[in-house]
């Protein structure tokens, strides 16, 4: 005699049904945001670069502007023209 159990009974289907696994998801859809994602994330780690590189290029600039306590005149035509070849890298770079 089976042993019943009051105020409790299986709702459903009976105990001898396969659980059938839901459908694999769609993942077409969500490589195809991530790729976008990372295309725009490259593009904008390119552009930071670029900043990176002026912003380096100009502090070197300042760096030897404050190593040379008591400039002479030649120091002082050499930092220029370093910080003018400088400005012109930076400006062939930030044209393209």
């Amino acid at each position: 005699m089976a042993a019943t159990n009051p105020g409790f009974e299986i709702v459903g289907g009976t105990e001898t049904e396969a659980v059938k696994p839901p459908p694999a998801p769609d993942n077409g859809v969500a490589i195809a945001m991530l790729t976008i994602g990372l295309k725009a994330l490259s593009q904008r780690a390119l552009t930071a670069a670029t900043d990176l590189f002026s912003l380096l290029t100009i502090a070197s600039c300042f760096y030897l502007w404050f190593l040379t306590p008591k400039p002479d005149v030649y120091q002082i035509t050499s930092l220029t023209l370093y910080g003018i070849l400088i400005l012109a890298i930076n400006w062939i770079v930030r044209r393209k």
